[in-house]
């Protein structure tokens, strides 16, 4: 007998609701899927935590879930908040009042906890197999690095590199390139002391919204469609010309560049910033676009509570 269950990824930049009927371990099928971009880091600080205006946003977009988890009678919610939420001074205070006034309990988790879970659902909608691959997470507020083997995390690190707090915190490009550099560096010398060498062909997938917004442009795709971006290969060449192409252009100039969701048009130079430098450092020619992660891990990995 299947379950009816909701998951919702509350990101720093996005918030994303997916409900599935579940028919057994890792078998689920799609009954609503729904995003919003929020932007809970938007006016982020230290002392303050997040701001006013990011919390009226994350409410409404709340409070819309709860409606649907309603109308399609869900039995059980998985809600987790990451890295805005988590990094806030008030981030306790919100998801309190995120309880009271939805009923949905948000839990906050830590980056190793979101890097297992984004593992888990990448690899339910794999087309094929990997022994071993690389996975990297761009959010708003921070970027996890997951070395996997025999489908099992070996190593994972969550990086201060967002693309809300690259854009809000750095502006210029030039300044968003020393501090993913130095990031990067800091993961690679990690990496060597934990003994996760890359080795030749072994494929590097990006997901979230930069991955998927590149392959959905490098496909000129109008409407999106996650099962033509799962999956999906964009070569370093082809995000390198993206890049160049959307660098001079105006935020509002970006939006008529098919595949471009609104809201993403600020952040989307400091996501493929990351994703290139990334490319780099490994050696990729070529990058594995994944629409499945977070979201998905919470409904097939059976580790977290449920409420």
């Amino acid at each position: 007998m299947s379950a009816r269950i909701a998951a919702i990824d509350f990101g720093t930049n996005t918030a994303r609701l997916l409900i599935v009927d579940v028919a057994g371990p890792g078998d689920f099928e799609h009954v609503c899927l729904e995003r919003e971009i929020v932007r809970m880091g938007g006016g982020f600080s230290r002392e303050q935590g997040l701001s006013r205006e990011a919390q009226e946003r994350g409410m409404g977009c709340l409070a819309r879930f709860g409606s649907l988890i309603r109308e399609h009678g869900v039995s059980r919610i998985r809600a987790v908040a990451t890295s805005a939420v988590r990094d806030a001074v008030n981030g306790a205070e919100f998801v309190a009042r995120v309880r009271r006034e939805t009923g949905i309990s948000l839990e906050i988790i830590d980056g190793t906890a979101e890097g297992r879970l984004t593992l888990a659902g990448v690899l339910a909608g794999l087309d094929r197999h990997h022994d071993e691959l690389l996975l990297f997470d761009v959010g708003g507020g921070s970027t996890e690095y997951t070395v996997a083997r025999g489908g099992e995390a070996r190593f994972i690190r969550s990086l201060p590199l967002g693309v809300v707090r690259l854009t809000e915190g750095k502006v210029m490009p030039g300044a968003m390139q020393e501090k993913i550099r130095r990031e990067l560096a800091l993961l690679g010398r990690e990496m060597e002391s934990a003994g996760c060498r890359m080795g030749p062909g072994v494929p590097l997938i990006g997901t979230a919204g930069t991955a998927t917004t590149l392959a959905a442009i490098s496909m000129g795709m109008g409407d999106y469609d996650y099962r033509k971006v799962n999956n999906a290969v964009v070569s370093r060449k082809k995000i390198r010309e993206i890049y160049e192409q959307l660098l001079p252009l105006s935020p509002q100039e970006r939006l008529t560049v098919p595949g471009l969701e609104k809201g993403r048009e600020d952040l989307i130079i400091a996501g493929t910033l990351i994703t290139l430098q990334t490319m780099e450092m490994f050696g990729a020619d070529a990058l594995k676009v994944s629409d499945y992660g977070l979201l998905e891990g919470l409904v097939v990995a059976g580790d977290l509570p449920v409420r």
